[in-house]
């Protein structure tokens, strides 16, 4: 079985592997760009596995004209940039000893070894230069039924990296078959080492989060999250209810803080350690949801994005469909303009300035924005 496409036959990909090659050691595609393309999905970063060391890496990249930046030098990760294409070459390696989060590896020359030691089969897919697959653990049979299932004995991946209880559950929201349940062998380690999530950062866990909530789909892995317990670990007082059905109302792209905001929960931005950005989203839809004005009035006071989301969430609550005119509404909103200005109100200065242009402001939004300027100075 071979895998094809664009991203194997770049001259700039295939140059990183005349580099390599020249060491007389083999080295092969791994990992998601394999994955994709057996599942004619999109292919965007390109791993690289091999059985040439960290330092000889850099020296035939460098030898070749290429530049290698050693990002994870210590895990034997060399990253290569050939024509502003970066790829991550990783030496094949075994774990030595591991504390849940970091390991001590030992490097190798045999692919067996280094399959054994990754997450999933699915992601134990090797393919050579000319895209020759080899599947060393059967992991192609597990991707074709959509299993996401663990190499080996399953506690004891977990137990490598806690951060693999979450990304079980992501790697099910993106690629598992939602009307066979999560495989029942990992959902059940899963549940038996939640409380080595502890010792994960936040900056992790918030990542994985948003990446599972970026799925098309993501309300079946986070309702085996919350059955397993491990929602309520990371996110105490999510409520998975919402979720769904803001999932059906949507269009377009999916957006993982209108998503997390439906889920609700405690100290959200601080347990995901969210950007700022994305920490003043939430809050938004938040607060948004707390209004309880017309849509337009929602638009005008939060803006188009926020009142879309927040609209979303609220009719999902309430098991509605969106209404026909609910992005007109919206537009309306958002574009009026409050017809007073300062300038108007040449008696008031200061405080009672503001306090009256507030009065006139909330007083027109009431009407719907129908009021005229003459209607609201005149009262």
């Amino acid at each position: 079985m071979k895998v094809e496409g664009d991203w194997i036959s770049n001259p700039a990909t295939q140059r990183v592997f005349d580099a390599l090659d020249q060491t007389g050691l083999e080295s092969f595609f791994v990992g998601g760009c394999v994955r994709n393309a057996l599942l004619g999905q999109p292919v965007g970063d390109i791993d690289i596995a091999t059985g040439v060391t960290p330092d000889a890496v850099i020296s035939a990249a460098v030898a070749e004209g290429l530049r290698a930046i050693p990002t994870g030098y210590d895990h034997g990760t060399i990253t290569v940039v050939s024509d502003g294409i970066a790829h991550e070459v990783t030496t094949f390696r075994r774990d030595v000893t591991t504390d849940g989060r970091r390991a001590v590896v030992e490097y190798g020359t045999d692919i067996a070894q280094d399959a054994a030691r990754r997450d999933f089969t699915m992601n134990a897919l090797y393919a050579d230069r000319k895209g020759q697959i080899y599947d060393p653990l059967n992991g192609i049979e597990d991707l074709e039924s959509r299993r996401v299932r663990f190499i080996g004995d399953a506690n004891a991946r977990i137990q490598e990296d806690y951060l693999r209880i979450l990304r079980f559950f992501r790697f099910y929201a993106w690629y598992g078959d939602p009307t066979r349940g999560p495989d029942q062998d990992g959902l059940a380690a899963c549940t038996t080492n939640i409380a080595g999530l502890e010792s994960i950062s936040a900056e992790r866990i918030g990542a994985e989060i948003l990446k599972l909530l970026s799925a098309p789909d993501p309300a079946p892995a986070v309702g085996a999250m919350s059955q397993s317990g491990v929602l309520s670990a990371v996110l105490p007082g999510a409520d998975t209810a919402p979720l769904a059905p803001v999932v059906h109302l949507e269009t377009g792209k999916p957006n993982p803080i209108r998503r997390l905001a439906a889920l609700g929960g405690v100290d959200v931005s601080e347990r995901l350690r969210l950007s700022k950005a994305q920490a003043k989203q939430l809050s938004q839809i938040r607060k948004a949801l707390e209004e309880d004005v017309p849509k337009a009035a929602l638009a005008y006071k939060f803006g188009t994005s926020v009142a879309t989301d927040a609209a979303t969430i609220r009719f999902a609550m309430l098991g509605q469909e969106l209404p026909q005119n609910l992005h007109d509404e919206i537009h309306r909103g958002a574009n009026s303009v409050f017809p007073i200005k300062a300038a108007e109100l040449p008696e008031l200065s200061g405080p009672e300035l503001g306090i009256r242009l507030r009065e006139l402001e909330a007083r027109w939004v009431s009407s719907d924005f129908t009021l005229t300027k003459a209607q609201l100075l005149a009262g």
